[in-house]
C-alpha cells in the first residue's frame, strides 16, 4: 500500500522513513514538506496539491508538530485517505475527537500512535502485572531537550507541550501496563521565565503512582518505570526496551517501535478499523489543569 509522509523533520528521517522502507506493507510514495525531501521519492510542498495530484495514495502519515496537525488530518480524511498520527495525536482532545467522528462517518482508519507502547518490554510487562495488585509505581523520565529538539522553539510554545512531549511517552506506557486505571490528583510544573510550557513536572496519581519529568538532564538519559506489587517488583528501563523483575526475569530487545506502528496501521486498514486511545493525553490535560506553576530560570537553546 502506498503512503505519503507529511513533515520531513528529524523524527520522520530518523524513524518513519526507515520503518516504511523496511515494511512489507507500505511503499513511501510521496512526501509533503516545505523544506525536507527523501531521495527518490516524489516531493510536494503543498498538501492540497498532493491530495489533488495523488488519489492513488490511500494513507497519510502526519509527522508535523501537534498544533498544525489537525487541519492536515481533517483535509486528508475529507479526501478519503486513512490517517496515521504521530504522538501526541493533537493539540487538544476536542480536535482529535472530531477527527474520530469524521473517520467513523467516512469508514476510514484513524490511528493515534504511541510509539513507546511498542517497545520490547511493554507487552510482557503488561502480561506480568496482570492479576497482581500494584502497591506503588514511579516514573523517572529525564532527558536533554537540546539533544532531541535542537533549536525547536515550538516545543516551548502553546500546544508544544514542553516536557510532556517526551513525558507523554511514559504515560502511554504506564496506561498500557497497569492492571487498573489511575487519575491525576496533583502536579507541580516548572516553567522557565521565558517559556510558555513546562520544562519539568512532578505528578501524583491515585493508587500510589507518581512521575518525575525533566528536560534538563545532560549525559546519560533516564527513561525508567518502577512498579511494586503484592507479588514482586518490575522495572522497565531505556524507554521500555529492557524489562526486569524481582523474580529474575530479564528481557531486552532492539528498537523496532516504528516498524510495529506501521505493521499495526496495515492491520487496521485491512480490517476497516481505527485505534485512538486518548488516555495519555487526558492525563496530560489534567496535569496542566491541576498543576501548581513554579517559575524557574530562563531557558535558551
Amino acid at each position: 500500500m502506498k503512503v505519503a509522509l507529511v513533515g520531513i523533520g528529524k523524527i520522520a528521517v530518523d524513524q518513519h522513513v526507515p520503518a516504511i522502507v523496511a515494511s512489507p506493507d507500505w511503499e513511501l510514495a510521496a512526501t509533503i514538506s516545505r523544506q525536507g525531501t527523501v531521495a527518490g521519492v516524489p516531493a510536494f510542498t503543498d498538501f492540497a496539491a498532493f491530495l489533488a495530484a495523488r488519489p492513488d495514495v490511500p494513507m497519510v502519515s502526519l509527522c508535523l508538530p501537534p498544533v498544525p496537525r489537525y487541519d492536515y488530518a481533517r483535509a486528508a480524511l475529507l479526501a478519503d485517505r486513512h490517517v496515521m498520527l504521530e504522538k501526541p495525536p493533537g493539540a487538544t482532545l476536542a480536535e482529535v475527537q472530531d477527527l474520530c467522528d469524521i473517520a467513523a462517518a467516512r469508514g476510514l482508519t484513524l490511528f493515534a500512535t504511541w510509539h513507546s507502547r511498542m517497545a520490547h518490554g511493554v507487552a510482557p510487562a503488561r502480561a506480568w502485572l496482570s492479576g497482581r495488585r500494584v502497591t506503588r509505581a514511579h516514573i523517572t523520565w529525564r532527558e536533554d531537550v537540546r539533544k532531541w529538539h535542537p533549536g525547536q522553539d515550538w516545543v516551548f510554545e502553546p500546544g508544544g507541550m514542553g516536557v510532556f512531549d517526551p513525558g507523554i511517552n511514559a504515560l502511554s506506557i504506564l496506561t498500557a501496563i497497569l492492571p487498573m486505571p489511575v487519575h491525576l490528583i496533583g502536579a507541580v510544573l516548572e516553567y522557565p521565565g521565558n517559556r510558555a510550557t513546562p520544562i519539568a513536572a512532578r505528578l501524583t496519581f491515585s493508587g500510589a503512582v507518581s512521575a518525575d519529568f525533566d528536560w534538563r538532564q545532560q549525559g546519560p538519559q533516564t527513561w525508567d518505570i518502577e512498579v511494586e506489587t503484592d507479588d514482586g517488583a518490575l522495572s522497565l528501563r531505556h524507554g521500555g526496551a529492557v524489562l526486569e523483575t524481582s523474580g529474575g526475569l530479564k528481557s531486552a530487545g532492539p528498537d523496532r517501535e516504528y516498524r510495529a506502528l506501521y505493521a499495526r496501521m496495515a492491520e487496521l486498514v485491512r480490517a476497516g478499523a481505527s485505534d485512538v486511545d486518548l488516555t495519555p493525553m487526558i492525563h496530560l490535560a489534567d496535569a496542566l489543569s491541576l498543576g501548581r506553576r513554579v517559575q524557574t530560570e530562563p531557558f535558551q537553546f
